[in-house]
């Protein structure tokens, strides 16, 4: 269970890293978007009319791509999808120091910055000169750590620039045969919102949605987590799967307690016996039999909590994934592992209750 419940805990953090790391009060996006990793895009002439809102302090758009973008392996000539992002060099739009401080390489022309992070087979590690995005030459100019998730292996940081001029379906695209001169403009994927100092955000909120088109969306950050987990949880395979994977162990260690409870039971049943014949009510022996349940799980946990610690520090390593043992994580599987051995204990608890000394003697 604690196995389980890791993968579930890393599958949601490294799911909500990258939204977690948005510099915004407020986001603007297409009402249609149902996680944050789809491209759904709106017009840009959308941000101009938020600019207008009173309590707005800034609008800065964010271009994003999942599925557009083929990063080169800089060692070898295999190509790979990796997640993009464009935002403007001198207004960095992510909280991570390493991107603000680096930001100012991207006014090249054509530089990147990597997630050195990423999976070991982009290559991103150890990338450094040139290499190639969607067929065109790339300067990598600087790194920065976030790791991958279970939608991408790897993310690619750009200008906006250099973003409008690699994406594909743009025909400012030089592998585009339609390729005019210049760069034409792209649809924004978020509109990153900053409020001014004092402002209720409840109230620009709901003054910016009532400024935008009905198909566009206003959500605070925290509302935009919430958006992206509820849709991991509820609609992602990912999250049921890990969630099974717990509800199979409790009922697997549920019956193996049972059985080594039960097997215990029947061993000391003429103690049991002797005792209820001394007079002992049956609420004590229900309760001696309940705390020998509660003192076997807690014996058997703590070896699996150190052990998982182990698992968690290889598997994390090896997969990229942030698997880190929590309070609440402890808390938890703790609970599910008392209430699996008192469960087991009410179980096999009726042969005691059941058991008559003279019959026994």
């Amino acid at each position: 269970m604690l196995v389980q419940l890791g993968f579930e805990r890393g599958f949601f953090d490294s799911s909500l890293a990258m939204v977690r790391q948005i510099d915004g009060d407020l986001v603007i996006m297409a009402a249609t978007k149902y996680q944050f990793h789809s491209r759904d895009p709106f017009p840009p002439g959308i941000l101009d009319s938020a600019k207008n809102v009173a309590g707005v302090a800034s609008v800065l758009p964010l271009y994003a791509s999942w599925q557009e973008f083929f990063w080169k392996d800089p060692a070898g000539d295999k190509v790979y999808l990796v997640q993009v992002f464009g935002f403007d060099p001198d207004r960095p739009v992510f909280l991570m120091p390493e991107i603000r401080e680096e930001a100012a390489r991207l006014k090249r022309e054509d530089a990147v910055i990597v997630d050195r992070r990423a999976r070991g087979f982009l290559g991103m590690a150890d990338a450094a000169g040139d290499t190639e995005i969607n067929g065109r030459t790339v300067h990598v100019v600087g790194s920065f750590a976030l790791g991958p998730d279970f939608m991408s292996d790897g993310t690619v940081m750009m200008s906006n620039a250099t973003f409008t001029r690699l994406f594909p379906a743009n025909p400012a695209n030089p592998a585009n045969p339609a390729n005019p001169e210049g760069a034409a403009a792209l649809p924004v994927e978020i509109g990153v919102v900053k409020i001014a100092p004092g402002e209720d955000a409840t109230r620009v909120q709901q003054a910016l949605q009532a400024a935008v088109p009905a198909d566009i969306r206003v959500l605070t950050k925290r509302q935009l987590v919430a958006f992206e987990r509820d849709f991991q949880a509820d609609l992602s395979s990912a999250g049921p799967i890990f969630w099974m994977g717990t509800v199979v162990g409790f009922v697997v260690g549920l019956l193996i307690s049972y059985q080594i409870i039960y097997t215990d039971l029947s061993d000391q049943l003429p103690q049991y016996a002797t005792l209820k014949g001394m007079g002992y009510e049956t609420s004590y022996l229900v309760r001696v039999v309940i705390e020998q349940a509660a003192l076997s799980g807690l014996a058997g946990y703590v070896p699996a909590w150190l052990l998982c610690l182990v698992v968690y520090r290889v598997i994390g390593e090896v997969a990229l994934l942030p698997l880190q043992m929590t309070w609440q994580l402890t808390l938890f599987s703790l609970g599910l592992t008392l209430a699996m051995c008192v469960i087991s204990a009410l179980l096999a608890i009726r042969r005691v209750i059941a058991a008559d000394p003279a019959e026994i003697f």
